[in-house]
């Protein structure tokens, strides 16, 4: 079902800049501005909020590139146990390439990479060497001395003063960096520890967009954020520094509030004055919660994603990637806004179609799938594993047809097309399985288009797919996945697998 946008993102431009030019001018102009979340594809703001442009903070940046200049920090742990950025199936290495990549396209050149806590891990110099031979600067920060307790060995030469200093130009440094636990913030710390050394009076601020502050700490899109982060147990609560300071309600989360009287000392230090600062909600730049324009449709949203992080986690525990724990967390923010799984309303006729089909195929060995999308107009289409082809290529070869307006019979992909692709993975790939996954799919697709009418027509429907919900009894192959990912659905899944083996190619 077609959901109207409630966000407005021209306010959140103008309001965001206002607010970024203001603490510059109030910091000697020199503003480190660590940015939390992701700063291009925010997919998970993006369905949380609709109509919120995921790649908002690049046309930000974008409005800024005459006044900033870009860290991109990377935790060395993530690279050594190759973290995957979900969004993307990719590791935090590669997305941190890709980013590079994707700012040059916007005309924003990266000024450094920084890879934190570095200890010479073997993957993490690979990365490194890897970086300067293409001609990009890399710095590599060690794990500060002290940190986080003892504030006089932080702020010394053996603490931030043993890092490299990162020379830049411009009044605005946004340090990046993908995921959580990149080291932005000791990058930030250690960046104006050396700007007082050289007398330059700079200043630190934080690029938030969830926690809203400003919303209620129990509103559904907090919650969304609270599930979307189970897996490193961060919690929201209200500010007391906030409240103290300013008799103020002010939702922020465990970790910034955990670490603001250490934080406040050390900037302190650094400076040799009060801090600016009287609460972490103060050293946030948020002005997201002021964009929303209907409250109660970003409620919905936010209640869905929740429902998607629950089905994601427990397939995450089922592959051994996820601890109990984390799923335990987001049952109950499911059961705390009195929902079921169900609730996503492609889930039960997923469920139904793969019932069905292993009816029908009764006394016959296999594991039956199931598949429903829900499209913009609010149809659900459904699609099962056949010995032709996945559940998630028999899916997308229906929706496509219905809103292509094409009669069932009409076959897209004719049999000449899909002998030929599956002779060449059993006799020329040694592939064990027969049926089509949907990158396999596509790709039949595609050829079937340049002689067939109808295929051609059902192709150029793909792109109306982007954001569907789409849900399956069985966790995806890696062709199905990564098929999904390239049309931009909502994927859930149930945590079953859909084939015996344990390995799967």
């Amino acid at each position: 079902m077609t959901v109207n946008p409630v966000f407005d993102n021209e306010r959140y431009i103008s309001e965001q800049t206002s607010e970024i030019l203001e603490r510059i001018e109030r910091f000697d102009n020199k503003l480190y501005l660590e940015f939390g979340g992701k700063l291009l594809y925010d997919y998970h703001a993006a369905r949380v909020l609709p109509g919120y442009d995921p790649n908002i903070k690049l046309r930000l940046l974008q409005a800024l590139k005459e006044k900033a200049d870009i860290l991109l920090c990377i935790y060395a742990g993530d690279i050594e146990r190759k973290k995957i950025r979900a969004d993307f199936g990719i590791t935090y290495d590669s997305d941190a390439l890709k980013l590079i990549d994707d700012l040059r396209g916007w005309g924003i050149e990266v000024a450094g990479v920084v890879i934190t806590r570095f200890d010479n891990q073997p993957a993490a110099t690979l990365f490194k060497n890897k970086l300067e031979r293409r001609h990009i600067k890399v710095y590599t920060h060690r794990f500060t001395k002290g940190y986080p307790t003892d504030v006089e060995l932080i702020v010394s030469d053996e603490g931030y003063g043993a890092n490299d200093h990162i020379v830049t130009e411009k009044p605005l440094v946004v340090v990046t960096g993908p995921g959580p636990g990149s080291g932005k913030l000791a990058t930030c710390l250690s960046q104006l520890y050396h700007d007082y050394r050289r007398g330059i009076k700079s200043g630190y601020a934080k690029f938030e967009t969830f926690p809203i502050w400003n919303l209620s700490l129990k509103h559904p899109i907090n919650i969304a954020y609270e599930a979307a982060t189970a897996d490193i147990r961060d919690f929201n609560l209200i500010d007391p520094f906030h409240l103290e300071a300013y008799d103020k309600k002010a939702v922020n989360y465990n970790r910034d509030v955990e670490i603001f009287p250490v934080l406040k000392r050390i900037l302190e230090k650094i400076t040799g004055g009060e801090s600016f600062y009287k609460s972490p909600t103060d050293m946030g730049v948020n002005r997201c919660g002021f964009a929303i324009t209907d409250d109660e449709v970003v409620r919905e949203a936010a209640k869905q994603e929740v429902i998607r992080r629950y089905f994601r986690y427990r397939c995450e525990y089922a592959m051994g990637f996820a601890d109990k724990e984390t799923v335990q967390r987001v049952e109950l923010f499911v059961k705390d806004f009195n929902l079921e799984p169900e609730y996503r309303s492609v889930v039960e006729p997923a469920r139904q179609v793969a019932m069905e089909t292993e009816q029908m195929n009764k006394g016959n060995e296999g594991i039956y799938c199931g598949a429903a999308m829900a499209l913009k107009d609010g149809t659900i289409v459904t699609g099962s594993n056949s010995p032709l082809m996945h559940a998630a290529s028999s899916l997308i070869l229906h929706a496509v047809k219905h809103l292509a307006g094409i009669p069932e019979k009409i076959k897209l992909l004719p049999p000449y097309i899909t002998d030929s692709v599956r002779n060449l993975k059993t006799e020329m790939l040694n592939e064990k399985t027969l049926s089509l996954d949907l990158v396999e799919t596509l790709i039949a697709l595609s050829i079937s288009a340049t002689t067939n009418p109808a295929a051609q027509l059902a192709m150029e429907k793909l792109r109306e797919l982007r954001g569907c919900e789409i849900h399956i009894t069985h966790i995806p192959t890696p062709g199905d996945e990564a098929g999904l990912r390239r049309l931009g659905v909502n994927l859930t899944s149930d945590p079953n697998f859909s084939t015996n083996n344990l390995f799967v190619s």
